[in-house]
């Protein structure tokens, strides 16, 4: 047809262009949702409300409509946000975003973003739970007026964690609902779960119309997380709570007393911003004291965070707002929700563990740990055949891993199979080895998790192991032609030590967004979790597993950030005055840095005491948290202030200064002066700067008349001075100030930590230190 090579090119070349040409008209057409902040005070008085005022926004910039007439003008805005954020969630194309940024009173536009979830024994643990009943922590506390909203996956109301036996009328302040829908009706809410709410617009509009065969467009929870993380905050006591035996015991909640809130933002596919900032808008406007949000979606600068921007709405409007630190750990800087004005929880180990054991054809034992409890049991008396398809014992293959499709049943059945962790879910590699024949497996740690081991509800019998002894079985395995092995299941074993240490899997710091703000803040039991589970899924979370559970045991820092959420709804009924700043400030003092063998907190991942990029502040310690004796206040406006530090430009600034009408104090010297419980001075690369100072001040909430002095742990690259070292209060909730000098003695390569507690004999009020030299540019 085209002879000539030419003409040939010529059509290639222009059919090339078209095509490119009608790929980016489509993309510069496509509807995305954007999140459009407003500068609430600029509306003109002609306009009756801040929604017709922000419609007519969005419809001045809209592309001229093509036929569809002007109820797909209408569909445009898909949420208005009015409490802790100011403006609406629209679906736009991209010129028209573009048009509508550079409109008078758009403060900004954030392109929709998606969010993941980070996914019984603690209260003991935590020591909320002593034998005498007179505990601080009892039911006298009017714990019952304090409210937490849970962003997440929705309820299971039917679980006996949220019975309302015994609990007084709803609190006269709360202004939500109980949205209603599928499987989910007004009698599904009680004095315990007080309000439930739906957000799928925004999942709807990336997504398509959710599936309602599938899927409970309701606030029920056919997930299991958002149940289990409700439960974890505010749970009812439940007697003989256990899952398939195991952890036997009475479950509740970190404020059994407590309501619930459930804002269901999470959905098969993800979880997206215009969602989750409604929600937390929303939950803000119905009267919450508390946010619990164990979900992230990676880091950004605060400007462009809108999770970051609605946390400090609610904070203004005293809500304190916890958040899961993220499950990216071991690996350095893999934090997400870093914001100061939020709680960043990290994850940790408790003294309870459900150990089992692998005996090879050697007649080594190997201990792992598991949570398997079925029909079928290896005998132990008995060797079965083990099997490997990897090709060696350090580094995984599609084979190794167990993965869909990649097990040869010739080759397995009848076996006891060996996978490694990765890529996909661990329970999942069980049902495909099970798929294959396999009558058994051992689950392999690589150097990605190291020694930490997460217990699962397996579908088959399966013990997972560290990756030092599961080098020793895999090495076994290959080398040894009829090699063998039997798995034995041993319960729960409580006391174990040491604990707490740090999950691998707890996200780390530093905070590169801002080194001068230490995160995470604190730690909080986060590795086998018993709590309330859906009753649409089994334990296993698989499609496959049809067993049917009250309660589930879940790993993961979203299980840690209910708890700090719990513990802080309790400390808000104790002290009500308290803003969110006191009472994380409270939570890190009193934190512990010390296991229960008076050794350092230790890195699962790593032999080495684990540091503060790890644990932050330590371990929360909620009894001591009570009565703290000094606390840390920060104020909106200074945060404001610190983000002034943070070379934002006005308009970036708005998107946090609008609400109350800010602007830059430059109060601040540095990021490092805002008021953290934390202290971390960050040295510049140029080296004739050998001397910072940085500046705190305390408000005595213990006794009036407190003598507190300052003691400061050595550094190797610094000297450090406390001025005063003396603080002498005479009133309660008196403010004092004290600055801290750190003079260069011999730049460090790598950052140093250390602590600083002031001391009145009563109480030990504790700040992590950390000083970091930046390298010299060469």
């Amino acid at each position: 047809m085209f002879g000539n090579p030419v003409k040939w090119l010529f059509f290639i070349l222009t059919s090339y262009l078209a095509l490119n040409v009608v790929i980016s008209m489509n993309t510069l057409l496509t509807r995305k949702t954007y999140i459009v902040q407003m500068d609430k005070s600029a509306k003109p008085e002609y306009f009756t409300s801040h929604l017709e005022w922000y419609s007519s926004k969005v419809q001045s910039v809209l592309s001229e409509p093509q036929g569809e007439g002007n109820a797909d003008e209408e569909d445009r805005i898909i949420y208005s946000y009015e409490t802790a954020f100011h403006g609406v969630a629209a679906k736009l194309n991209e010129e028209e975003a573009a048009r509508l940024e550079e409109a008078d009173g758009v403060v900004a536009i954030f392109p929709e973003t998606k969010y993941q979830l980070h996914t019984t024994r603690s209260p003991m643990f935590l020591r909320l739970e002593p034998e005498d009943s007179t505990s601080v922590w009892s039911e006298k506390l009017a714990d019952h007026d304090v409210i937490v909203g849970v962003l997440d996956t929705g309820i299971w109301p039917e679980s006996e964690s949220f019975n309302d036996t015994g609990m007084t009328a709803v609190p006269v302040h709360w202004k939500g609902i109980c949205e209603t829908g599928r499987a989910f009706q007004k009698h599904h809410c009680n004095r315990k779960i007080v309000g439930a709410r739906v957000f799928y617009r925004g999942y709807e509009a990336a997504t398509g119309k959710i599936n309602e065969q599938n899927e409970y467009k309701s606030p029920r929870d056919q997930d299991g997380h958002g149940t289990h993380t409700a439960a974890t905050v505010a749970g009812s006591p439940v007697r003989g709570a256990n899952l398939l035996g195991y952890a036997y015991g009475t479950a509740r909640g970190m404020a059994p007393g407590a309501r619930i809130a459930a804002y269901k933002v999470c959905w098969a596919g993800g979880c997206f911003s215009s969602d989750i900032l409604s929600a937390v808008d929303r939950a803000v406007a119905d009267g919450v004291n508390v946010l619990s949000i164990s979900l992230g979606g990676g880091v950004s600068s605060y400007y462009r965070d809108s999770l970051s921007i609605a946390a400090f709405g609610a904070m203004e409007m005293g809500v304190f707002v916890s958040c899961s630190a993220g499950n990216g750990g071991p690996s350095p800087a893999s934090l997400t929700n870093v914001s100061p004005w939020i709680t960043t929880v990290g994850a940790s180990s408790m003294d309870r563990d459900f150990p089992a054991t692998a005996m090879i054809g050697t007649g080594k034992t190997i201990s792992g740990v598991s949570l398997y409890r079925g029909q079928r049991i290896l005998s132990t008396r008995k060797q079965y055949p083990l099997v490997y398809m990897g090709s060696n014992s350090s580094s995984p293959d599609p084979s190794s891993l167990c993965l869909e499709g990649t097990l040869n049943p010739r080759v397995v059945s009848g076996k006891i199979v060996i996978c490694d962790r990765g890529i996909t879910p661990r329970v999942q590699k069980g049902q495909v080895a099970k798929e294959a024949g396999a009558v058994g497996m051992i689950l392999s740690n690589t150097a990605a998790n190291g020694e930490e081991l997460v217990a699962d509800c397996h579908l088959l019998p399966a013990v997972a192991v560290g990756e030092k002894e599961g080098k020793l079985i895999k090495t076994y395995a290959l080398t040894s032609q009829n090699a063998t092995a039997t798995l034995a299941f041993l319960g729960t074993r409580l006391g174990i030590k040491p604990s707490p240490v740090v999950a691998a899997f707890s996200s780390r710091g530093p905070n590169f967004l801002t080194l001068e703000i230490l995160k995470p803040d604190v730690l909080a039991p986060g590795v086998n979790i018993l709590a309330a589970w859906t009753g649409d899924l089994g334990p296993s979370s698989l499609p496959t597993d049809h067993r049917r559970v009250k309660f589930n045991i879940l790993s993961g820092t979203s299980m840690s950030c209910p708890h700090v959420s719990g513990i802080a709804a309790l400390l808000k009924a104790r002290h009500p005055e308290w803003s969110p700043a006191a009472i994380k400030s409270a939570l890190m003092t009193t934190a512990y840095v010390h296991d229960n063998t008076h050794h350092p907190l230790k890195d699962a991942s790593a032999t080495t005491p684990s540091t503060p990029y790890d644990h932050g502040a330590g371990h929360i310690n909620p009894m001591k948290a009570l009565d703290p004796g000094l606390i840390y206040d920060i104020e909106p406006q200074d945060y404001f202030d610190f983000l002034c530090t943070q070379k934002l430009t006005p308009t970036q600034l708005k998107v946090f200064g609008k609400y109350a009408n800010r602007s830059c104090r430059h109060s601040l010297a540095n990021p490092g002066d805002l008021n953290y419980p934390a202290i971390s001075v960050v040295f510049p690369d140029d080296t004739s700067i050998k001397v910072l100072t940085l500046h705190r001040t305390v408000t005595n909430v213990g006794l009036p008349n407190s003598k507190y002095h300052a003691v400061i742990s050595p550094f190797k690259g610094a000297t450090v001075k406390v001025e005063p070292e003396i603080l002498n209060f005479t009133m309660k909730n008196q403010k004092l100030s004290y600055k801290i000098i750190f003079t260069t003695r011999t730049r460090q390569t790598m950052p140093e930590f250390g602590g600083l507690v002031w001391k009145d004999g009563a109480h030990k009020v504790r700040s992590p230190v950390a000083i970091t030299w930046l390298t010299p540019l060469t």
